[in-house]
């Protein structure tokens, strides 16, 4: 079975279509999503189309660990609530985690809209994922054995998708599918897209130069918000 993990905070305009495009997919499957505190009516959306509420402490990396925790498949694959799968996407990872040697892996990405940010960022992932570099918003999944072995999650409030995918890449490879995930342009709406990636360019450079994640959100809180959260490379 695989468990789809799905984190949110506020999110009962976009939740309804990815929970919609989840459980529409082939195969065995339960759908968690691991809320942070939501005031509106996330909670109420997510169980009258079907999935589990699980509560976690607010904080993207918090809540999919909690989410892991309550899983029961052998397969976790974590979904943004903004973001929605291709048609077999089931089958496409269960197929990949079938390789020798694979520890997990991700999907290629599309950001929605017609806006320039969305179009240019489109474009620019497949260059991404070339240099190794792969965020949250694409779908990570692994097995439950690695996931657990190499520890999860853990509570950063910004790059917890970084974070584990440097622990998990030593168990193994990690793998791209071509076929794409479709998430919200919403990010960029009115905002200068240049100057965001610069800043977000700039904070990755700090982070892999050692910086404390936690210290980094808290001192550049405003390059990645979504108006709910601070987190930057996943939204």
């Amino acid at each position: 079975m695989v468990s789809i993990i799905v984190p949110t905070l506020n999110e009962e305009a976009a939740l309804p279509a990815t929970l919609r495009s989840l459980h529409a997919l082939e195969g065995e499957k339960e759908v968690i999503v691991a809320d942070g505190g939501s005031t509106d009516c996330t909670i109420a959306v997510a169980r009258e189309l079907g999935a589990r509420v699980v509560q976690a402490v607010r904080g993207r990396g918090s809540q999919m660990h909690a989410g892991a925790v309550a899983a029961v498949g052998e397969i976790f694959w974590f979904v943004h609530a903004d973001t929605t799968p291709p048609p077999h996407a089931l089958r496409d990872l269960q197929n990949a985690l079938m390789r020798p040697g694979v520890a997990g892996g991700n999907f290629g990405l599309t950001f929605d809209g017609c806006s320039l940010a969305a179009k240019q960022l489109t474009l620019i992932y497949p260059l991404l994922r070339i240099l190794n570099l792969c965020y949250g918003d694409s779908g990570i999944f692994l097995r439950r054995e690695i996931y657990e072995n190499i520890g999860g999650f853990q509570p950063l409030a910004l790059f917890e998708d970084l974070d584990l995918l440097r622990r998990l890449r030593r168990r193994g490879k990690f793998i791209h599918l071509a076929c794409r995930m479709t998430t919200s342009s919403r990010r960029f709406k009115n905002r200068n897209f240049l100057l965001m990636w610069t800043e977000w360019t700039g904070l990755q450079l700090l982070y892999w130069c050692g910086a404390d994640p936690n210290w980094l959100a808290r001192r550049y809180k405003h390059v990645r918000t979504n108006g709910h959260q601070v987190n930057l490379s996943n939204d």
